[in-house]
């Protein structure tokens, strides 16, 4: 099974672990999660996590570099250089976001994609980064990352 796990891609993974259907609203959804995060921490947070997502991740996790970078040049543009970094989001506003930037279909809850998104990132990232993404992340957001 783990060699099945590792032949799997990043979204594969999204999709398996949440009731997401296609690989469109699993990339759509996983760029808001990671949006959202980028937005929790400092650029040189970010740079580190993107480092490690390219040692780390297979072969066939390698989307997973793409989806880190923000899809919208302009947004990634205006995230970059804003003097407002490390935001102190709160566990509602998260999904909330989630919710209506991702386009979640119905049914699906934020907290469920979140926890699939967080967990297929986890296996990636090496155990040191894993606990400093913790330890950005407000209450319920950090619960669910920690059970992920």
């Amino acid at each position: 099974m783990a060699s099945q796990t590792q032949q799997q891609s990043f979204l594969d993974k999204v999709i398996e672990r949440s009731s997401l259907k296609t690989a469109n609203d699993a990339e759509r959804a996983t760029n808001i999660v990671f949006r959202i995060l980028r937005d929790m921490m400092l650029n040189k947070t970010s740079d580190q996590i993107e480092k490690d997502l390219k040692a780390g991740a297979s072969e066939s996790e390698q989307e997973v570099l793409d989806l880190w970078k923000d899809p919208n040049v302009m947004v990634a543009f205006f995230s970059r250089i804003s003097p407002a970094q490390n935001l102190h989001i709160k566990p509602g506003t998260f999904m909330l976001r989630l919710q209506q930037e991702g386009a979640l279909p119905s049914g699906v809850a934020p907290e469920e994609v979140t926890a699939a998104v967080f967990s297929a990132m986890k296996e990636i990232l090496p155990a040191e980064r894993n606990q400093e993404i913790a330890s950005i992340l407000p209450g319920e957001i950090r619960q669910i990352w920690e059970q992920a």
